[in-house]
């Protein structure tokens, strides 16, 4: 029989996988990267494979063959059939004797607080929000785009932009700077061009993420139709952590908002300041921290809590990974 460790952490994200495997005392014993979890592009046996070499780097380093839990946040995980069906998924992979998948912003949330309780705001590619009590109580948002309800995320900033700038050009909008600092961008010399270059592929789909950058250099150059994007990205995170927190009557105490993501993290003066002045004025016993730690601690957290480890194993958890 081989050795067996505590947990098996694992953060799934569109892009990139991160594993860690965690002994009883906290000792985090290995880590691994592997490719992105994209179980609806490639099914959830493609998709698991993935998480699968990884894990299998992980479990070789650290000298173990199976760990007592496996706590997975994932991409794509966005209604309890679907963490259901991921569950299941791992655990005929046999890595743990029991199993429990979360959505992959539960993850961000646990990063960035000492007990399982707060709310997290996620905004990269994509926008969510969930939050958590220590007694299992969740709120949380399927998170799908548009026929969900949500606004906002990399992409769809993008989209917006976009969609301003091309009228801007046209005469259908007001004048924005967005009419040249996009095409700018990737040295084409108007919208018209862009367009152009973007129905034909001549620019890559994939590419449109990188003007949301763009889209925050012109509003801190003052101009009008940006600064109201950023604004209106601001009024959404609040708006969801409002509700969330709400959910959970969590609203009249202090309670930790977490602010994670590509987007989030980056601090941008006008964001940053517009989510905090709207969370004074709407949640005002809400405390809001920007995390920068790995989300895999999180999901190594929430399996710690799982088997009842103690505050110290738990420190010693986040003190590797925060070094």
């Amino acid at each position: 029989m081989g050795l067996t460790a505590s947990v098996l952490a694992v953060d799934a994200g569109n892009s990139k996988t991160d594993v860690a495997v965690v002994a009883a005392d906290g000792t985090v014993l290995a880590t691994a990267r592997g490719g992105g979890f994209r179980p609806p592009a490639v099914g959830v046996e493609a998709a698991v494979d993935k998480v699968a070499e990884a894990v299998a780097r992980a479990f070789t380093t650290a000298g173990v063959t199976a760990v007592d839990h496996v706590s997975a946040c994932l991409a794509n995980a966005d209604f309890p059939v679907e963490e259901e069906q991921l569950a299941a998924a791992l655990h005929a992979r046999a890595w743990g004797t029991s199993v429990q998948v979360r959505n992959d912003t539960f993850a961000v949330l646990r990063a960035g607080v000492t007990e399982p309780r707060g709310v997290a705001v996620v905004c990269g590619a994509g926008i969510n929000c969930v939050g958590m009590r220590p007694d299992g109580r969740t709120a949380r948002f399927p998170a799908l785009g548009r026929i969900s309800g949500d606004w906002g995320g990399g992409w769809g900033l993008a989209e917006e932009a976009l969609w301003h700038a091309a009228r801007a050009e046209d005469g259908r909008g007001v004048p924005t700077a967005l009419a040249r600092t996009l095409p700018a961008h990737f040295g084409v010399p108007s919208m018209y061009a862009l367009i152009e270059a973007l129905h034909l592929e001549h620019i890559e789909p994939a590419r449109r993420h990188e003007l949301t950058p763009v889209l925050f250099a012109t509003a801190a150059s003052g101009d009008g139709v940006a600064r109201a994007l950023v604004d209106r990205l601001a009024e959404e995170v609040t708006t969801m952590a409002t509700v969330a927190l709400t959910r959970l009557d969590l609203l009249d105490e202090e309670t930790p908002v977490l602010l994670g993501g590509g987007v989030l993290a980056a601090r941008h003066p006008q964001l940053d300041d517009g989510v905090r002045d709207l969370l004074a004025a709407w949640a005002p016993k809400a405390v809001p921290r920007v995390v920068t730690a790995s989300p895999v601690l999180g999901a190594a957290l929430l399996g710690l809590d799982r088997v009842g480890a103690s505050l110290e194993v738990q420190e010693r958890v986040r003190a590797y990974y925060e070094q």
